[in-house]
C-alpha cells in the first residue's frame, strides 16, 4: 500500500488557507509555492502528497479512495453524503445555507411552494422535516434570478455576507445550517494509516488553536 498521505485540496482560497494550516502543522511541500500550473505535489521526505481538485470533486476522491484525507464543504457532505469519516472543522469558508427570498414574501401553505437551488438534497431534507410540499427547482447559477423572474417562490443557497441577496432586492428568511470547512477521511484509509491520520489531525487541531 501507498505510505505516503494522499491529500485532496480544494482549488482555489480555501485549498490556500487549509495548505498553510498543514504546513505549520509539519506537513510542508516546497512545490506547493511555485509559480506553476501542476496539479499534484510531493515531499518525500515527510511523507506527503497534494493535489489540487475542483471544491465539488474533494470528497468524491477521498470516498474512492484516490486520496486518504481531503478538505471539504460542509454543504457538500450535505448534498452528496459521501461515505467518508467527517474528523475535524477547520471553522474556515464559514457561511450559511439559506432559504432566501423577496424580503415582504409570506409562505401560503395552501400552495405548493417553489424552490430553486443547486443543493436539491438539501432542500427536499430541510423542507421534508417542516412537512411542506414544494415543487424544485434544480439549477446551477444565478440562482438569485429566479424569484426575480418569478420561476420561483423562494431559494435554498449559500450566503456569505448577504451583499448579492441585497443588491437583488432578496433577504435571508430561514438559516438552515451553518457552513464550513471540513477534514474528511477515506474509512479505508483510515484504517491502515489510521496513526499518521490522526497525528495529523491532532497536529491541525493544534495549530488553529496556537
Amino acid at each position: 500500500m501507498d505510505m505516503m498521505i494522499n491529500v485532496a485540496l480544494p482549488k482555489g482560497r480555501l485549498g490556500d488557507k487549509a495548505y498553510a494550516i498543514l504546513e505549520k502543522s509539519g506537513y510542508p511541500c516546497p512545490a506547493m509555492k511555485e509559480d506553476n500550473r501542476k496539479l499534484t505535489f510531493e515531499n518525500e521526505e515527510i511523507g506527503v502528497r497534494y493535489f489540487l481538485v475542483k471544491p465539488s470533486d474533494v470528497a468524491v476522491y477521498v470516498e474512492r479512495g484516490a486520496a486518504d484525507i481531503g478538505i471539504a464543504g460542509k454543504d457538500i457532505l450535505l448534498e452528496y453524503k459521501p461515505d467518508v469519516y467527517e474528523l475535524l472543522d477547520l471553522k474556515m469558508g464559514c457561511c450559511r445555507m439559506c432559504v432566501a427570498g423577496p424580503k415582504d414574501f409570506r409562505d401560503d401553505p395552501a400552495q405548493t411552494l417553489r424552490v430553486a437551488t443547486k443543493f436539491p438534497n438539501i432542500a427536499r431534507m430541510y423542507y421534508s422535516g417542516l412537512s411542506r410540499e414544494i415543487e424544485l427547482i434544480h439549477l446551477n447559477g444565478s440562482i438569485e434570478l429566479a424569484p426575480l423572474v418569478g420561476l420561483s417562490d423562494v431559494i435554498v443557497d449559500i450566503v456569505e455576507t448577504g451583499k448579492t441577496l441585497l443588491e437583488n432586492g432578496l433577504a435571508p428568511l430561514e438559516e438552515i445550517v451553518p457552513i464550513s470547512a471540513r477534514l474528511i477521511a477515506n474509512k479505508a484509509s483510515f484504517k491502515f494509516k489510521g496513526e499518521r491520520l490522526r497525528r495529523l489531525c491532532a497536529q491541525m487541531e493544534r495549530t488553529m488553536n496556537l
